[in-house]
């Protein structure tokens, strides 16, 4: 196996890019070394994803030199990705062409050979096979794919790709590039379409000191707990951060400062240098020559743009009266789902911010609906307030004519938008604030870039002065510095707002309190944000796990210890082929589990249970783990008798 340690995996050297005038960076380098794992951040349309098509080759650089090292796999999940839409989720696992299917196939080969060839040489051949497989570790190659599956959800693999949407379809392309385990990984918003329990799995899988990455993520938590470097296109340059997000961002900060400092000094000796230039004879001597010199460099740095302030939202909000929305003792439920099977209540106050969570598919987007009177409920009564306008920021229900321009998708709401402050601004005005300047207003809404046309669509929404904000997954696509402003907004925001989230740091900043879909037909009101919801399961699982020891202890049955023998990974006696030697393994993983939890179970039992149809269940529950139990013991032996 190839050691790649404190080695260069990607050289990427002065490439340029642009389309026609418009420059997306210049002259920019960069590299990433063995178990780096770095973060690209820009604003949308920089050319983040334009780079990210460079590396791959999908797209040529105008100037530079893209370099990876020769002997690497380099693992790309993009945006936008592809798949033979006929194949089945397993036969697109089936046909990975990666080092640990090569190894196992060979391994296999020689374990077939050595049944009818027992020469020295095929002993030798299968002794290698061996060591490789355990160098590359890839008897885990079945384990991980397991693992990785069911923590992305993915459960039946016999589903045709043609079928699926569009959130599980990026699963499975995450999927694909982490089963192939490959020495580089280019991940391009990783986090879309995964639920917070699947972010906080892949933070933990991503940490791993072996992996290298390249990733493009709005996620600031997730940013600081995977990355340790961030680089970043800025103005058609690329600057470099060592450390975590809230040290780039006061690095950041220091070095516009310095910027707009320069900017500000050679404006002012452009001032006077411009006078001199202007009255110079025409015959230049030496010193003469060398001052014009000076004077194009001052002149180019003077022209240069200060830095942006950041977009200030201050669209105007419709009067709020004092009833809002009551939702009073509602349920929903569909033939093969339910959504809300215990009456839930909820009466909104004025200003308040509210997070909603859950698992992918439990129902929030039709908690939404029902919210807004757009789906009707099975059984109670939803009621809005006279004055409600809401403002709805949906992730899949984008609305902008793209053969329109910029500045006519504005026009076509209001030639003028009034401002919270009485103001008001022409909808040119109101582009620039939101960082479209005049040059592009007049550009089609289909030249944008995917996160552009997210600011649009929620310029949009604001434009409506809704007094009720309903914004499902808003940080999609959106670039850190529009996410910032977006935040800044909310948070002075006077109406009610009604967050869905996967981005952590976004709703830990908002919401006051959280509704946790519990994916179960109940909805649960915790009185705090997400993080905080976290941290009191941690300790409600602790609380459960001591109450089961101390139930144990009163019952004078202490638990049973269950020592297996973990199976070295050298040449046994008899050699077992790859299926057989992972389902050994397995089986000593499951017997201790299921053994467990029988006692568990037992112990349940018999700490005295009056109702009759809970010792019934606990009973059948007993019964299915013994029969379980018994069967794989039975495998485990059957497999010993063939090593013998």
């Amino acid at each position: 196996m190839t050691t790649f340690a404190a080695m260069n995996l990607l050289s990427v050297n002065n490439i340029s890019k642009a389309y026609g005038a418009k420059v997306l960076f210049n002259k920019i380098s960069f590299g990433i070394n063995y178990g780096e794992k770095v973060a690209l951040v820009a604003k949308n349309g920089s050319g983040k994803t334009t780079l990210f098509k460079i590396l791959k080759g999908i797209e040529i650089a105008d100037e530079g030199e893209v370099v990876f090292r020769k002997d690497i796999s380099i693992g790309f999940l993009e945006q936008n990705f592809a798949f033979d839409e006929k194949l089945t989720i397993q036969q697109l696992i089936d046909t990975a062409d990666n080092k640990f299917v090569a190894c196992i196939r060979n391994y296999d080969a020689i374990i077939k050979l050595s049944e009818t060839d027992s020469s020295d040489q095929t002993a030798d051949k299968l002794e290698m096979a061996l060591n490789e497989m355990n160098l590359i570790e890839a008897w885990d190659y079945e384990k991980n794919i397991h693992e990785i599956l069911s923590k992305l959800e993915i459960r039946d693999t016999s589903r045709v790709i043609s079928t699926l949407s569009g959130g599980q379809k990026k699963r499975v392309a995450l999927a694909l590039t982490l089963i192939n385990k490959p020495n580089l990984i280019i991940m391009d918003e990783p986090t879309n379409h995964l639920d917070i329990e699947m972010i906080e799995w892949l933070e933990n899988y991503l940490q791993d000191a072996s992996i290298s990455i390249l990733l493009v993520t709005h996620d600031r938590y997730f940013l600081d707990e995977v990355c340790d470097k961030i680089i970043e296109i800025d103005n058609h340059e690329l600057y470099e951060y060592k450390g975590n997000f809230d040290y780039y961002l006061e690095k950041k900060a220091e070095r516009e400062q310095i910027t707009d400092a320069e900017i500000d000094k050679a404006r002012n000796l452009y001032r006077k240098e411009v006078v001199w230039v202007r009255k110079m004879p025409k015959a230049r001597g030496t010193k003469s020559k060398s001052r014009v010199d000076a004077f194009y460099e001052i002149e180019k740095k003077a022209k240069q743009k200060r830095v942006e302030k950041k977009i200030e939202l201050t669209v105007k909000m419709e009067r709020m009266g004092s009833k809002i929305v009551e939702l009073h003792n509602i349920a929903k439920n569909y033939p093969n789902k339910v959504i809300l099977s215990e009456p839930f209540s909820y009466t909104f106050i004025p200003g308040e911010k509210i997070g909603v969570v859950g698992k992918n598919g439990v129902g929030k987007t039709t908690l939404l609906n029902i919210i807004q009177g757009k789906e009707e409920v099975d059984k109670g009564k939803v009621q809005l307030g006279d004055t409600i306008v809401f403002g709805y920021y949906s992730q899949g229900g984008m609305i902008i004519n793209v053969d329109k321009r910029i500045i006519e998708i504005i026009q076509d709401i209001a030639e003028h938008i009034p401002l919270a402050n009485g103001a008001s601004l022409s909808a040119s005005q109101l582009l620039t604030r939101f960082n479209f300047p005049p040059n592009v207003q007049y550009s089609y809404a289909h030249t944008l870039s995917g996160g552009e046309k997210r600011r649009l669509f929620l310029l949009t929404v604001l434009m409506k002065n809704p007094n009720f904000l309903i914004l499902d997954e808003p940080t999609n696509d959106l670039d850190i510095v529009t996410l910032q402003t977006l935040e800044d907004f909310l948070e002075e925001f006077k109406g009610c707002v009604l967050i869905v989230s996967h981005d952590r740091y976004f709703i830990d900043r908002l919401v006051d309190h959280t509704f946790v879909l519990e994916g179960n037909g109940t909805i649960k009101d915790y009185p705090g944000n997400y993080t905080e919801y976290r941290n009191w399961i941690s300790e409600q699982k602790e609380k459960e796990k001591e109450q089961l020891k101390i139930n144990a202890a009163k019952q004078n049955e202490a638990p049973v210890k269950v020592e297996v023998i973990q199976e070295v990974k050298t040449a046994p006696a008899k050699k077992l082929s790859y299926k057989t030697q992972r389902e050994l393994e397995e089986l000593e993983l499951e017997i201790p589990q299921l053994e467990e939890k029988k006692l568990d179970l037992e112990t349940q039992l018999a700490a005295g249970i009056s109702d009759y149809n809970e010792i019934q269940k606990l009973t059948e529950e007993i019964k299915v783990v013994a029969d379980s139990l018994e069967s794989k013991s039975m495998r485990w032996l059957e497999i010993q008798e063939e090593l013998l």
